[in-house]
């Protein structure tokens, strides 16, 4: 055993749980992919200062979570928290705006890092999926968006996922709310930390999850009673678009998420078995941010889900996502020309797109059998001395147990012809 261990809060990925992690980026891409967004990766620490303007300087991701570092040179960076800044930075920076053919869709996957306590489904380092549409102003923009996401938990079979859905306004209803809200909280019984967040951002505080300020805030006032006659005509068109699509979804008013820079549409989704961390994605649209970090206006809308959260909601519906098999066939030789032999024809049959592997160290028959089994391969390769002198290779169904002799120089057909199209491996 090593001495050391991985840091606290934070986890490893190892077969064969890892496959139920791949398989959920992988459905949670393939949606994207199809509509047209397209890959996007970005470094896993940035300045301190993209986060600080564009999540916000009172969230509890810039004040509490961020993992920050100073470098030799002085240049002040942080672990990213979230990726919706990294990959707005980065359009920007590479000019894709200017493109002449705009919403830029964007699609990325990777592990993002916020120092909070441990629990279950809330951990240091985390796996998410994300998509961002970057530069338009439409609401089939916000609801293609959910849809794909919605799409994605069904492929999964997750049948307990659910949909919340909010607007936040914009510059034109916002103020007034704003006011209308530090009012009211004001009056409320609160700590000195979240008093002065009523002053920089008081729709935080509708975010606090600690139950004296939940029953405190019972009587706020609602948003959705200040929105502008246009916040709201938007609102609907996102929520007909999603009707007419069969994408069910829960109005939740109180509905603000932890980042400051959300606009217009929000929204969550949700799943009642995870506990107190029940939120496995979300997202909404963020019209200013860009501006926010020095670029010009480009009104936007994205998401992010988390696959360690959709994890753990498969697990609690006792849905196994389809994950392909890892060995389609084994090898198993007996003496040295029959390694020779089979470790050829393992190699073709990668090349092939088949998932092929090889009892390695020379091991006896009976623990290559059990190597095979162990493998969850469809078929072991048997060769001996003789079946070279005849010219053969015994192929055996590890499901059925028979067992058909197979000429060598049409070994890698027989066994591609055998599998089909659906061997594990093949794009």
């Amino acid at each position: 055993m090593s001495t050391f261990s991985a840091p606290k809060g934070t986890y490893d990925l190892l077969p064969p749980d890892s496959a139920a992690f791949l398989a959920v980026r992988e459905a949670i891409a393939a949606p994207l992919r199809r509509a047209g967004y397209g890959y996007v990766e970005t470094p896993g620490f940035e300045h301190v200062e993209l986060f600080a303007r564009g999540v916000g300087e009172s969230t509890d991701i810039v004040t509490k979570e961020m993992y920050t570092l100073t470098t030799k040179g002085g240049t002040r960076l942080a672990l990213r928290p979230e990726g919706t800044a990294s990959v707005l930075r980065a359009a920007l920076q590479a000019n894709l705006h200017r493109s002449g053919s705009l919403p830029v869709k964007l699609w990325y996957s990777g592990t993002y890092y916020r120092y909070e306590r441990p629990q279950a489904g809330r951990y240091r380092h985390f796996s998410q999926v994300g998509a961002e549409a970057i530069g338009a102003e439409d609401p089939v923009l916000d609801a293609e968006l959910i849809i794909l996401a919605a799409d994605a938990y069904r492929s999964l079979g997750l049948s307990g996922v659910r949909l919340l859905l909010n607007s936040l306004g914009d510059r034109t209803c916002r103020p007034a709310y704003r006011e209308a809200l530090q009012n009211f909280l004001r009056g409320l019984d609160l700590d000195e930390e979240t008093r002065a967040r009523i002053e920089i951002n008081p729709l935080r505080v509708l975010d606090d999850k600690r139950p004296d300020v939940r029953r405190q805030l019972a009587d706020a006032p609602l948003l959705r009673d200040h929105l502008c006659e246009s916040c709201k005509e938007y609102h609907e068109g996102v929520r007909a678009l999603l009707t007419a699509a069969g994408v069910p979804f829960t109005d939740d008013p109180a509905l603000v998420r932890g980042l400051d820079y959300y606009t217009r549409t929000t929204f969550e989704f949700v799943h009642d078995g995870l506990g107190s961390q029940s939120a496995v994605g979300g997202g909404g649209r963020y019209d200013g941010l860009s501006e926010l970090i020095g670029g010009p206006a480009l009104p936007s809308v994205g998401w992010a889900l988390g696959v360690d959260r959709t994890v753990l909601a498969l697990r609690a519906e006792g849905v196994a996502p389809a994950v392909p098999a890892a060995t389609d066939v084994f090898a198993v030789p007996m003496g040295d020309e029959a390694r020779r032999v089979l470790f050829a024809t393992v190699t073709e049959l990668r090349r092939a797109g088949v998932a092929a592997d090889f009892a390695y160290g020379g091991k006896g028959v009976k623990a290559s059998m059990k190597a095979a089994n162990r493998s969850g391969a469809r078929y072991a390769v048997v060769l001996g001395e003789r079946d070279i002198a005849e010219g053969v290779a015994q192929v055996k169904d590890l499901e059925s147990g028979d067992q058909v002799a197979v000429p060598l120089d049409g070994l890698v057909a027989d066994l591609a012809a055998r599998l089909g199209p659906g061997a594990a491996g093949r794009e």
